[in-house]
């Protein structure tokens, strides 16, 4: 169930530390990619904040920078950590971008990026046995100040047969 490669945005990593599942990425991926400006955002500007300490001590993360020729275009439609993400997901082959900003995943949705999110991790995670169930995670995640669209988690629930 090894796929090639994830570059991630900055919430997404941050909700996974906080639930205590950020080692779902490296047994779902084979290559975990964050750019600079989302490791700036969760571990330096981030520091002392929920998920700053667990991110920076994961070993299986890599930085890598995106090019800047693709990075320009994207920056006036998302945020830096965003636009880098998706910047980079272009540029590596068979990637996934892990995202949960609804303009950012159109965007790479535009730009025929694969994507996925927080519960798109979790929904592959249980599929795979690596968690037993969602729902006390994405509770987790609420309790946290972490918004998630009710009818996404009821969605995602119901397709991972967890509804009340």
């Amino acid at each position: 169930m090894t796929n090639t490669a994830i570059v991630t945005d900055s919430s997404p990593l941050i909700a996974l530390a906080i639930i205590e599942q950020l080692d779902l990425l490296p047994q779902l991926f084979q290559h975990v990619f964050a750019p600079p400006a989302v490791w700036d955002e969760v571990t330096v500007r981030g520091m002392g904040l929920p998920g700053a300490q667990a991110v920076n001590q994961v070993p299986w993360l890599t930085i890598q920078a995106p090019e800047p020729a693709m990075l320009e275009p994207l920056l006036i439609l998302v945020d830096r950590g965003e636009a880098e993400a998706i910047a980079l997901a272009q540029a590596i082959p068979n990637s996934t971008v892990l995202l949960d900003d609804a303009q950012a995943r159109r965007v790479a949705e535009r730009l025929a990026i694969r994507r996925i999110g927080t519960l798109g991790i979790l929904r592959r995670a249980k599929k795979a046995g690596l968690i037993l169930a969602l729902k006390p995670y994405i509770q987790t995640m609420q309790n946290n100040g972490i918004y998630i669209r009710f009818s996404l988690v009821e969605a995602v629930l119901r397709d991972v047969g967890e509804v009340n």
